[in-house]
């Protein structure tokens, strides 16, 4: 058995902190969304696709989960909080002239769905595997859509959000979460059931 260090993820008030290990932890099934199957893809998904194909195709038959080491949860605290920095908060009305309207932060502004885009891209980019690496729709405190990154690691789901500084795991989060991009296939969707809820609404844009 190797002798390296393994990081597990802990909660500690309003941050997470990575602590060694001397082996892994079992398996908690709280840590990792339930899914529960087919949900059609947010519209301003389909958009996007549509206008940015290479970003929407492939897939994998065998998605993966990233191990959390200390230089891979370092990455993700930098890339969320670099993004998050680098784009000024403007609504998709005020920047498109939409209500909905999926797209890369070309013009350095945009909202939710831009920082999501713009972290999927740079994390893809930096070696990360897409099949890890989700575009996830839930409901805010204000019971309005809302989207944020799922990473899919070892220590669970995590969460990087535009609006929650820190990088948490997904049960932490105050959402209610309705659904992702599929593993095997960015351009399809999958419902997640929250139990953690008792109603799980749909959101269609």
């Amino acid at each position: 058995m190797s002798s390296k260090p393994k990081f597990k993820l802990v909660l500690a008030a309003t941050c997470l902190s990575t602590v060694m290990m001397a082996s892994s932890a079992s398996a908690n099934p709280g840590r990792f969304m339930a899914m529960s199957g087919v949900a059609s893809a947010p519209v301003g998904h389909q958009t996007f696709c549509s206008e940015n194909p290479g970003a929407c195709t492939g897939g994998t038959q065998k998605p993966v989960v990233v191990k959390l080491s200390e230089q891979r949860w370092n990455e993700l605290l930098q890339v969320n909080d670099t993004v998050n920095k680098s784009i000024r908060p403007v609504t998709d009305k005020v920047l498109f002239g939409q209500v909905e309207y999926w797209t890369y932060p070309t013009a350095g502004a945009g909202d939710c769905e831009e920082y999501v885009l713009e972290k999927q891209r740079v994390l893809a980019a930096a070696g990360w595997p897409a099949s890890a690496l989700l575009i996830t729709v839930v409901k805010d405190l204000n019971n309005e859509g809302h989207a944020v990154l799922t990473v899919r690691t070892d220590q669970g789901d995590v969460i990087l959000d535009n609006q929650i500084e820190a990088v948490l795991p997904w049960y932490s989060t105050p959402y209610r979460y309705v659904k992702r991009q599929s593993t095997t296939d960015p351009s399809q969707w999958t419902a997640i059931s929250d139990t953690r809820v008792t109603t799980v609404a749909s959101i269609g844009k």
